[in-house]
């Protein structure tokens, strides 16, 4: 069986480097290529065909392929032959379950370890599918409820707010997720409700020091 071949997307250097290191452990695998935003990774997936496609849920995106669900709703759209692992933080059921309808082949959690990576690429090479607890090394509570009040996010809710968090303004989500400036207002409000904030100071606060959007 020839090696397959593996494209990595994420916009922090130090991860690329660490994922590069432990998948070309192993002679089956071979990273063809990386990438540090969406529209590096949407070229090069279409100039190296890759197998696998590991990529950041939450990295640098643009007004053409955005980031997070919106990248990866493009992704499994456009390219529906290679397996998508998504690398992150996120516990949010909502939104893990979201990305498995979509199609994508696992989420390996950031708290994990990146050795369950090359444990993927494995289970690809050998049986073709991967099945893996995704919230594995994610803590299921903390000591504020974080974890609960998350899980009540919507997935429009939560995209909304993980936007924000990053540092886009009301109207800049409303362009990037294509929709008007009173729905993305409304989807914020609800957000932060259920998240028990009444500012954008206390947002921001709380996605800080619980890293939610990871």
């Amino acid at each position: 069986m020839p090696q397959m071949k593996v494209l990595l997307a994420d916009d922090h250097p130090i991860v690329l480097m660490g994922v590069h290191e432990i998948i070309e452990r192993d002679p089956r695998f071979k990273v063809v290529g990386t990438a540090m935003n969406s529209s590096e990774l949407i070229s090069k997936v279409s100039q190296l065909s890759p197998d696998v496609i590991i990529t950041d849920y939450n990295m640098p995106g643009d007004e053409q392929y955005g980031d997070g669900s919106r990248l990866v709703e493009y992704l499994r759209r456009r390219f529906p032959r290679p397996r998508v692992l998504i690398l992150t933080a996120i516990s949010n059921p909502q939104i893990l379950t979201w990305l498995y309808e979509l199609g994508i082949s696992g989420v390996i959690s950031k708290n994990a370890g990146l050795e369950k990576i090359l444990e993927a690429l494995d289970a690809f090479y050998r049986e073709g599918h991967y099945q893996y607890d995704s919230l594995d090394g994610i803590p299921a509570e903390d000591d504020h409820g974080f974890s609960q009040k998350l899980s009540q996010l919507t997935v429009k809710e939560f995209e909304v707010l993980r936007l924000f968090a990053s540092g886009m303004s009301v109207s800049d989500i409303a362009q990037n997720l294509n929709r008007s400036v009173k729905t993305i207002s409304t989807l914020k409000i609800s957000g932060m409700r259920k998240l028990d904030v009444d500012s954008d100071q206390a947002l921001l606060i709380l996605c800080i020091k619980a890293n939610l959007f990871a």
